[in-house]
């Protein structure tokens, strides 16, 4: 086998490979005599067909079937020999096979790039500083009895917190518009989940009244139709009705499943609760600070059959996601530029990161493994019943042992990053992790 390296462009790479005739035409011959002992074909007794005849019925075919298995194990043994590290599948194409010639074909794929991850003291860390206050808790409890909040009818002007029972037509231009119209429809005025504007000009209003609002839809609305057009809903207000809150008692704590230990035990359950979402999302807010930085400091070039590869990935999971909601035998194909940004950025964090691993013999350290699911598992009602299960199933500790050793990756990039601290309220940092 003789073997020629040519860098195309970038990372890609095209070997072009010569084999031997005496080998190809051994192993052509070697088929064609088994295949004259087995073919069947009339006026020959069974296992006495001549070579001859079966040389001009399957002689190309044959020839053809050789000549990709020798591509195939000789490309894989060039590989080897040049040394180059192969990041997809090679594209083969035969130049030349002929008989009583050398075999000649070109492999075509693109190598890893060559990442050395540098200049971390350049990276630069805002972690968070902040904690549970008891004006968190105090606030998180009010949310919770919002969500179990029950209303009454009122006969006076609405408020901002009250729910509200609706008629509304919306027209543009004095057109009325498909999706512009509904009837009895309870409308909270605190959630602001319409247009811009909408709930703002109820408030004020009581029961009874009709009258007209004017909003504009965003500029980036869903419907193409209606982004950036004026409109006016002329609303007949039904009904208004109050908030009524449940007390929090004892018997409100009984709802989140705490049968002993009443209101005071609730309240250390959801410190805990809101403690170990404050852990995650500090983790989550400067790892991601940590990735975005190492990538700012050390460009390279991306192979694009991995960046495919992710692509590929990206797009199951979605379609994954709608399959509940729609026959994806039936959905159009999603295009690659939807994920091909955040797939070529998996890819770089993915090289960056088994670059730190490999090259400070980084491995997944057992007790943070453990740590790991004993926290994962405390938010469940039979923490130990998880654990076992982890414990038992090597697939899943196995992904376990990699985001260990994932984060501990990120913990050596921190340690040599420019890193400052800022106090952070627990609210600013829910809701940024959540937006």
């Amino acid at each position: 086998m003789q073997v020629s390296v040519e860098t195309t462009q970038g990372l890609e790479r095209r070997l072009t490979i010569t084999v031997e005739a005496v080998k190809v035409d051994a192993e052509v011959k070697t088929r064609l005599q088994q295949l004259s002992k087995t073919q069947r074909i009339d006026g020959f007794r069974p296992g006495k067909v001549p070579v001859s005849v079966i040389v001009k019925r399957f002689g190309a075919a044959v020839r053809q079937e050789v000549a990709g298995e020798l591509m195939q194990r000789n490309y894989f043994e060039a590989v080897v020999e040049q040394k180059l590290n192969p990041a997809g599948m090679p594209e083969l194409a035969i130049v030349k096979n002929e008989e009583k010639a050398d075999l000649e074909f070109t492999a075509t794929f693109e190598i890893y790039p060559e990442v050395e991850v540098k200049d971390l003291d350049k990276v630069k860390i805002e972690k968070p500083v902040v904690e549970v206050t008891d004006q968190d808790l105090e606030e998180m409890l009010v949310t919770l009895t919002k969500q179990h909040a029950t209303y009454k009818e009122v006969k006076r002007k609405s408020k901002k917190t009250d729910r509200v029972i609706i008629d509304f037509n919306g027209s543009i231009d004095g057109e009325e518009f498909e999706g512009g119209k509904a009837e009895d429809f309870t409308l909270n005025l605190s959630e602001e989940r319409m247009i811009p504007g909408f709930e703002k000009q109820i408030v004020g209003h009581k029961a009874g009244e009709e009258f007209d609002i004017e909003v504009s839809f965003p500029d980036d609305y869903h419907a193409e139709n209606l982004k950036g057009k004026a409109a006016v809903f002329s609303i007949n207000l039904k009904a208004v009705e109050d908030q009524v809150l449940p007390e929090l008692d004892d018997e409100f704590a009984v709802k989140f499943g705490v049968a002993e230990g009443g209101v005071e035990k609730l309240k250390s359950d959801v410190r805990t609760n809101m403690e170990r979402e404050l852990s995650q999302t500090v983790k989550s807010n400067v790892k991601q600070q940590v990735i975005d930085g190492i990538i700012e400091v050390n460009e390279f070039e991306v192979p694009a059959s991995l960046i495919k590869g992710e692509v590929d990935v990206l797009r199951q999971q979605a379609m994954q996601r709608f399959g509940g909601q729609v026959d994806s035998a039936n959905m159009p194909q999603l295009p690659d530029e939807l994920f091909a940004e955040q797939a070529k950025r998996r890819v770089q964090v993915g090289l960056l990161l088994g670059e730190v691993i490999k090259s400070n013999k980084l491995e997944a350290d057992d007790e943070r493994v453990k740590e790991m699911i004993e926290t994962m598992a405390s938010a469940y009602e039979d923490p130990s019943e998880v654990v076992a299960y982890y414990n038992g199933d090597e697939k899943l500790m196995q992904q376990m042992k990699d985001l260990a050793l994932e984060d501990q990756a990120i913990d050596f990039i921190l340690a040599a990053a420019n890193v400052t601290e800022a106090k952070k309220a627990f609210s600013d940092m829910i809701q940024q992790q959540t937006a």
